[in-house]
């Protein structure tokens, strides 16, 4: 079956969604006019938002009573999650982000970096207003996991001999543990705290799915689709999961392991459509659809211990629709 977002994911909350749209704009207050401007740009650009429905949905697993708190927690995601990609395109140097220019290509770096730096306070500002010491715990460490996992990725740029391991490691740091944060915050604030490590677990397994999915698409989709440059990637020589599984697959004296190892030890793309056709031909994607395919599925049965409801079925939908993104 063919999962639709707005039916089968964003139904059981959307009323909730819709009220916590509302207060992500009245969130982003501040005395300093550009700070206003650079931050409505970037969450006005906001995508489908999966990480605040996410929030929102667990919250109702848990049959959390406070939908009030429930709101404020997923706006609070959204503005986190905001506030990490105007640090990404500022470090990647990004022009696009879903096909609208980003805020370090309107204004420049510096403003880019500060308003970045504003959202994150701002998140933190608005969480104390929940008043749970266990949940401001939980993103503030969650946080500090999310800064070193970018370092850590900038630690591995252009290393070929980055192993799975280490991408897995890399891809929890900037992808899984935001998910985590927004599914495991609604199981503190509802005061059920057997339903934490399932929920965290089941964000784990799927932003894993989810960001494997992404680095095939790279691979396999054009600027439209993705939003951003085919190649993107390579460019900055980032050793992803399509080009760790070639490389495995390839005899080390092989020309082609050498074209590819270098390819990731300079970046650029002047051998781009050679990668590519050596990324196919190795069956590197359709080994990173299994892993996708296999996270997706241990995303699905940590869920297995949440009472059966529309919203545990929403999660489920979620992480089956990130998997139709590649077949």
């Amino acid at each position: 079956m063919t999962i639709d977002f707005q039916r089968d994911i964003l139904q059981p909350v959307a009323a909730d969604f819709a009220a916590m749209d509302t207060f992500i704009n009245q969130g982003i207050t501040s005395k300093v006019a550009l700070v206003m401007a650079v931050s409505r740009h970037v969450v006005e650009a906001g995508g489908k938002r999966m990480r605040p429905i996410m929030c929102l949905l667990a919250a109702k697993a848990c049959d959390m009573q406070n939908m009030e708190h429930a709101r404020h927690l997923a706006a609070i995601v959204e503005m986190l999650h905001t506030a990490t990609l105007v640090h990404d395109d500022v470090v990647d140097a990004s022009g696009l982000r879903r096909g609208r220019p980003t805020a370090n290509a309107t204004w420049d770096n510096q403003t880019a970096v500060l308003v970045g730096d504003f959202l994150i306070a701002r998140t933190f500002d608005l969480m104390v207003n929940l008043q749970d010491l266990t949940l401001l715990k939980t993103f503030s460490s969650g946080t500090c996991d999310i800064a070193e996992g970018e370092v850590l990725q900038l630690q591995w740029q252009h290393r070929p001999d980055a192993t799975e391991e280490i991408y897995l490691q890399i891809i929890h740091g900037k992808t899984s543990r935001l998910f985590e944060m927004a599914t495991e915050g609604p199981a503190i604030l509802a005061n059920k705290p057997q339903y934490r490590q399932p929920l965290r677990d089941y964000a784990c397994h799927f932003g894993n799915a989810f960001q494997i999915i992404d680095d095939i698409l790279d691979y396999t989709s054009d600027a439209d689709t993705l939003g951003k440059n085919i190649g993107d990637d390579l460019m900055e020589g980032k050793p992803t999961l399509p080009l760790i599984a070639a490389l495995n697959a390839l005899d080390k004296n092989s020309e082609d392991f050498k074209l590819v190892e270098k390819s990731i030890a300079t970046g650029g793309v002047e051998h781009l459509d050679k990668v590519i056709s050596i990324v196919h031909q190795t069956g590197a994607l359709d080994y990173c659809r299994k892993r996708a395919a296999e996270e997706t599925q241990a995303a699905i049965d940590a869920l297995s211990v949440l009472p059966d409801s529309p919203y545990r079925q929403g999660l489920e939908n979620l992480a089956k629709m990130a998997l139709q993104r590649i077949h």
